[in-house]
């Protein structure tokens, strides 16, 4: 059994939106007391505070007269925004992400019902908010065991099911894949494929800027303002939303054709701090395609394998093993000078990828000498076998 979520989009009405308002700042409050409380207790006890004695601290905080007002919410849902704290501080401490920060009033708001949910044709209904239209675009697989609710910073709304089912291993003796990651080409694939980077971002950026400018403009705090930020809004969603159609259909495609998925362990946080491709290497969204790759492998009985990050794909020669060390950036082509072979420079790493140690191991301990980046002027591989073979 496997969990997977189906993503949906909501249109509540004036009243019910009145509704999602409320357990949205109420969720919020809870879940800002809760950091508060915990950052707190650790300066001054030195200690942390537990996932249920801090439902327990809720509990007295809800009865407290100034915080009446919290029964509004549906108590699942407060007590599902302490777990979700607990859960940051997990990731946090495993070095999955960052310190838990306070969530803001206008940023991405999100809420979660464990139970008591419903589903009738076209509607859901949501505990203390109401029966809300809903888009099925794709039937519900398995047996839902929660649901998200969500508005993004445009005014959308969506629900996120999360279900338990049962996916098709798909069947086994697939070829392997490396996977070259790349700006100019978004992925160079062991097979010579090369799929080329559609660069969202950067499409959209004439028409981000000036969106921008005109935000710039405005009165702040007049609702013109307002109408302006959220059509920026709406660019960036698009965007985000056009990357995340490509990754996924990448993803899927690469596990069902492959038995084994080869990538690069990259240091993309180190990455970006290079200003000048910075922005371009945010919008390539590797990270994010790793991430796909590797649950959809799981579902789907493929592998994903991670090659050291300090193995030199690029510099090593995929048919002698021979390391050119002069190899600069620059040179897209280059010619082994240990047995002749003549490389693809993107071709060749997700060659090496495939056959790269894993990552943590130790680098490839077969040696290597300098190469030349490039056939000498006025020569084939023909005619240097040929004179190699006269000596």
């Amino acid at each position: 059994m496997f969990r997977k979520a189906f993503r949906y989009r909501l249109y509540p009405n004036k009243e019910q939106q009145a509704g999602l308002a409320v357990q949205f700042g109420h969720a919020r409050f809870v879940y800002n007391w809760a950091l508060a409380t915990r950052n707190a207790h650790y300066r001054e006890h030195g200690t942390d505070i537990g996932y249920y004695a801090l439902k327990r601290m809720m509990t007295d905080l809800k009865r407290q007269p100034d915080h009446v007002w919290l029964k509004e919410a549906d108590s699942q849902v407060l007590q599902a925004k302490v777990e979700d704290l607990d859960r940051a501080f997990a990731n946090f401490f495993n070095k999955r992400a960052r310190y838990p920060r306070f969530k803001k009033r206008r940023g991405h708001q999100s809420v979660r019902w464990p139970q008591r949910f419903k589903f009738d044709g076209d509607r859901v209904y949501l505990p203390k908010v109401g029966w809300v239209k809903t888009v099925f675009h794709r039937p519900l697989e398995g047996t839902p065991r929660s649901i998200t609710v969500s508005k993004t910073k445009s005014g959308e709304y969506y629900a996120s099911v999360l279900c338990e089912t049962e996916v098709p291993v798909l069947p086994n003796g697939k070829p392997p894949v490396g996977v070259d990651m790349g700006l100019k080409d978004f992925a160079v694939l062991s097979t010579g494929e090369k799929i080329e980077h559609p660069k969202y971002l950067r499409e959209a950026e004439r028409r981000l800027k000036k969106l921008q400018r005109r935000l710039s403009r405005k009165k702040k705090g007049s609702s013109n303002r307002n109408k302006a930020r959220l059509l920026v809004a709406r660019q960036h969603e698009h965007v985000a939303r056009q990357r995340s159609d490509f990754l996924h259909k990448l993803s899927r495609r690469l596990v069902a054709e492959h038995g084994t998925i080869h990538l690069e362990d990259l240091n993309i946080r180190g990455m970006l701090a290079n200003h000048k491709l910075a922005k371009s290497i945010a919008d390539s969204g590797w990270g994010m395609f790793g991430r796909f790759c590797e649950y959809k492998a799981e579902w789907y009985g493929a592998r994903v394998v991670r090659a050291d990050r300090f193995y030199p794909s690029s510099k090593t020669c995929g048919v002698c093993g021979c390391i050119n060390h002069d190899l600069a950036l620059a040179d897209r082509f280059w010619t082994c000078e240990n047995c002749g072979a003549y490389h693809d420079r993107d071709v060749n790493a997700a060659i090496n990828i495939m056959n790269a140690p894993t990552a943590g191991a130790a680098e490839s301990s077969r040696p290597g000498r300098d190469c030349k980046t490039d056939l000498p002027v006025g020569k084939t591989h023909a005619s240097l076998n040929r004179e190699a073979q006269a000596f």
